[in-house]
């Protein structure tokens, strides 16, 4: 029957997900636990409590059993306000709100827009977590006469294993890596994880001349981007001059917990960090267009 992902969300046509227009497959599951997350709902899998089903106000979530008697929430999509009561009821944080697509159905998906689209990007949560999926899509679409035209990409925090890295590198036209912060310590606070796989991972992809771009989220007084800037300009410097270094602006937007008492991150900070890099050599610099 070939592999199926759990997938939180699919937008058709996106322009701000690798070059081009692309569909954009967000999964659902990520093995980063970050303070800062703009879709905290998206980390955890639903494990088919059913606190909220009661709660739905559009009878859109209803609890079932599957044929080896396990709960199972399902998600009536037709009925959805999209009112999210059940992503604030829910004790994980997670959403029930996921599909279950096989890679033919994604397929299906796919060329349902393959006139309007340059490429597809996979991100998350953490997309890699589905690998099997991925390398079995990538493969797919590469091998398909109306669909190798489009380019494969993968959106990611860069915890996958090198090994798993070359597995899809075939298949693979490029990556966007997100580097959350310079110093292990800062990674881990963060993150709850370390750093180390993410420098591994993006020296790999650039060697592959698969790393389209590594991002750096600016989070004042939190991240060290700013305090570590020497090293930072100097690793920055060393990547293949066609990789795009993206700056993100911390917000608050989507955020909860402690993070919502992080400074956010102003254009004119954005602008001084920025020239800071671009005084110490760094090019190819992508700033925000819009703070929010």
């Amino acid at each position: 029957m070939g592999r199926v992902a759990t997938v939180n969300q699919i937008i058709p046509f996106s322009c701000v997900d690798g070059p081009g227009s692309r569909l954009v497959i967000f999964m659902q599951g990520c093995n980063f636990n970050c303070k800062n997350c703009h879709n905290p709902y998206t980390i955890d899998m639903c494990n088919s409590c059913g606190d909220c089903v009661a709660t739905c106000p559009a009878n859109a979530l209803s609890l079932t059993h599957d044929p080896q008697g396990k709960p199972k929430v399902v998600w009536h999509s037709d009925n959805c306000t999209q009112c999210d009561i059940c992503l604030a009821t829910c004790p994980r944080q997670s959403s029930p709100k996921t599909r279950q697509y096989s890679v033919e159905q994604m397929l299906t998906l796919i060329r349902s827009q393959v006139f309007f689209i340059n490429g597809i990007t996979v991100s998350g949560g953490e997309a890699t977590l589905q690998l099997p999926f991925i390398i079995e899509l990538f493969q797919a679409i590469k091998s398909s006469d109306d669909l190798a035209h489009l380019s494969c990409m993968i959106d990611s925090n860069g915890y996958l294993s090198t090994n798993a890295w070359q597995q899809v590198m075939p298949y693979l036209d490029g990556a966007m890596i997100d580097l959350k912060s310079w110093q292990q310590e800062t990674h881990h606070y963060i993150t709850n994880r370390d750093n180390h796989r993410v420098f591994a991972s993006l020296k790999l992809l650039a060697e592959q001349n698969k790393l389209y771009e590594i991002r750096l989220l600016h989070i004042p007084n939190v991240s060290d981007f700013d305090r570590e800037i020497d090293a930072v300009a100097v690793y920055l410097s060393q990547l293949p001059a066609s990789v795009r270094v993206k700056l993100n602006a911390f917000q608050h937007h989507g955020v909860t917990g402690e993070a919502l008492n992080w400074p956010t991150c102003s254009e004119q900070q954005m602008q001084e960090l920025a020239a800071r890099l671009t005084e110490r050599g760094v090019a190819n610099l992508i700033l925000p267009n819009v703070y929010l």
